[in-house]
């Protein structure tokens, strides 16, 4: 799997995904359940960088002390918002707003469609960011945009 990093503005981020053959619907619901959990857990703040206790302990973390103190001084990193995943032949791509999430949540995703491309369906490439021009990108597309937690 070929992954290429693009423009890149965390409020307003397109990832492309390019299969080797057309995907079929089972295969296209396990993409935008990727991205539906990916989501949910971001907006729940899950990919805060700054509090990584268990993985700063290293691999000894029997009756480790989790500091809740130490959560709570963190700012807040939550994603925004998604649209719904789209499909054209090969391709899928889904629209983020981010917010103000940590990087670690791409190095996430990405781990997960590594793994998904070598169990299941075959992810040629994947873009982080930027624009195709054989499927451009809606000037307004707001009506396309939802909030998976409303």
């Amino acid at each position: 799997m070929n992954i290429q990093f693009r423009e890149c503005d965390f409020f307003n981020l397109w990832i492309w995904l390019e299969f080797e053959t057309v995907p079929s619907p089972l295969e296209q619901q396990y993409i935008e359940e990727i991205f539906n959990s990916w989501f949910f857990l971001g907006k729940l703040g899950g990919f805060n960088a700054e509090n990584l206790q268990v993985q700063e302990t290293g691999l000894e973390i029997s009756y480790l002390d989790y500091g809740l103190d130490s959560a709570d001084n963190t700012l807040m990193a939550v994603m925004h918002n998604m649209s719904e995943v789209q499909f054209q032949g090969t391709w899928a791509r889904c629209w983020f707003d981010l917010g103000t999430t940590d990087a670690i949540a791409l190095d996430i995703l990405l781990n997960a469609l590594m793994q998904f491309s070598q169990d299941y369906v075959v992810v040629n490439r994947v873009f982080v960011g930027g624009e195709n021009p054989d499927w451009p990108i809606p000037k307004d597309a707001q009506s396309d945009f939802v909030d998976a937690m409303n």
